[in-house]
């Protein structure tokens, strides 16, 4: 670990230690929330420029928004993929960025700080509570309703998906809004949606055409991935032998990554871009996408494409693709006939085509 990352690793132990108590033990039981209607600013804290991590904050904006449909939401991030991630995210108003090095951008730091203590906010939401500038920025912001982000025991006890990374801030957030008075929800979360337009899709369709150049059903891999998630390419050349043999009716396109890498010596049909909702409009009109623990692998999952997660080293109950018959998979535990049968059992059940309906 370098020198940098040593200092980063302690700075981040010290302002958890600092701020896991904000909000706590404070109660809001006597508050009573009478009207929905209300509620029309609302701040969501997730300050983290992750591809994944801003796609699996996309449940809980669709959950704010279905519950207050009047309000207008902000979103406190880093980086700069929010706006392209939330770009069709009508209720959407405002990104607020914290920039990644605050010390070599000092006042522009200070200056989103300012910004969020400006404005009124009906309620502020702290997604991970864990987040320490989350934490701070909804103690320092003027909501009425601060929800700190707290884990909820009881949700852990009923809920068998509890522990899903894009899950629980949303049952936390349900049982905050049963203590100001609300009913308690037992509506099926939403999936992780990257909300593509019509015309989006339609041109990813162009692209895979151009691409393959026939009309075979079509399976993208992308055989990165960070670190130790990212699998061997020993493994990756076996499986994708194991792929061409078993389904010589289809495609196998590999989406590459922003490095420009393959685990597979680029011997599939590839396609690259740094166009993260074009990735998307492509992966979107395959029949199954296939590839490790990564952001691409949320982003498929955000396009409504049945996904299997290749985990070797990741919590699959925390980060699993979910929803339109997608699934993580060990593969400590998988043996060649198990990859079979679980592909063949998504092929067989069919694209549930989500995005067949208008946005």
């Amino acid at each position: 670990m370098s020198i940098l990352n040593k200092v980063n690793h302690y700075r981040r132990g010290v302002m958890r230690s600092l701020t896991k108590n904000i909000g706590k033990p404070k109660t809001e039981l006597d508050i009573i929330l009478v009207d929905k209607t209300e509620i029309k600013r609302v701040l969501i804290c997730r300050p983290n420029g992750r591809l994944g991590n801003l796609l699996l904050i996309t449940p809980l904006v669709q959950e704010v928004t279905e519950i207050f449909p009047n309000c207008k939401i902000d979103l406190f991030v880093k980086g700069t993929l929010a706006p392209i991630i939330f770009e069709n995210y009508n209720s959407v108003n405002n990104i607020i960025h914290l920039p990644k090095k605050p010390f070599k951008s000092l006042i522009k730091y200070l200056n989103v700080w300012v910004s969020i203590k400006r404005q009124n906010y009906d309620i502020a939401i702290n997604v991970d509570q864990n987040s320490s500038s989350g934490r701070l920025a909804v103690q320092f912001s003027n909501a009425k309703y601060k929800f700190f982000g707290d884990l909820i025991e009881e949700s852990q006890l009923v809920k068998n998906d509890y522990e899903h990374i894009a899950k629980y801030p949303v049952y936390n957030f349900r049982y905050y809004l049963t203590k100001l008075g609300l009913p308690q929800s037992n509506k099926i979360i939403a999936p992780v949606d990257l909300k593509l337009s019509s015309s989006e899709i339609a041109e990813g369709k162009n692209i895979l055409n151009n691409l393959v150049h026939n009309s075979k059903r079509t399976i993208c891999i992308f055989t990165y991935a960070t670190g130790a998630k990212c699998l061997a390419e020993d493994w990756w050349t076996n499986f994708y032998s194991q792929l061409k043999e078993e389904y010589k009716d289809f495609n196998i396109v590999e989406i590459l990554p922003v490095e420009n890498v393959s685990q597979i010596g680029f011997i599939a049909p590839t396609f690259y871009s740094k166009d993260i909702r074009e990735i998307g409009s492509v992966i979107a009109n395959a029949d199954l996408f296939i590839g490790a623990d990564s952001g691409i692998m949320h982003l498929a999952s955000a396009v409504q494409t049945p996904t299997i997660g290749l985990f070797s080293v990741s919590n699959i109950k925390k980060y699993e693709p979910y929803d339109n018959c997608s699934v993580g998979i060990d593969v400590n535990l998988y043996a060649k006939k198990d990859y079979i049968k679980t592909i063949n059992s998504i092929l067989n059940n069919g694209k549930l085509n989500i995005y067949s309906k208008a946005i």
